[in-house]
């Protein structure tokens, strides 16, 4: 997976999404909906930048980092999907289940930056210890 192009693909999709929500939804969607909206596109966009982040540092890290970054993007990923899906989901009157689903997209979103956090602390550690 090439996470530099996912990332700049998700960060232009968020860039749409936040001008449609501003422009287009205002006098569609209550308050509420339309804060959810900008929630979802937020997080889409910051971990569209996370994506580009993970990219770049397995062309920096090469081999010793590739799996681990490749599981920091699968996480950031599925916290895309989860999260700001539901919430889009939600905003749009979607099915009620989609609320429980949310939290789980935050999980992901943790478990992915405390994995970069520890990955590349490991990585800084071994490569000052040689």
């Amino acid at each position: 997976m090439n996470w530099i192009s996912l990332g700049a693909g998700l960060g232009g999709l968020s860039v749409m999404l936040g001008a449609f929500g501003a422009h287009s939804l205002k006098d569609r969607l209550t308050e509420q909906k339309l804060a959810t909206f900008h929630t979802a596109t937020d997080y889409l966009g910051y971990h569209a930048l996370a994506l580009i982040l993970v990219g770049v540092l397995i062309l920096v890290l090469g081999e010793p980092g590739k799996q681990a970054m490749k599981k920091v993007g699968i996480f950031f990923t599925t916290g895309i999907v989860l999260f700001s899906g539901s919430l889009y989901a939600l905003a749009f009157d979607g099915p009620r289940f989609f609320g429980p689903v949310t939290p789980f997209g935050g999980l992901f979103f943790m478990i992915g930056w405390f994995t970069l956090a520890v990955v590349v602390a490991k990585l800084l550690k071994e490569k000052n210890n040689n």
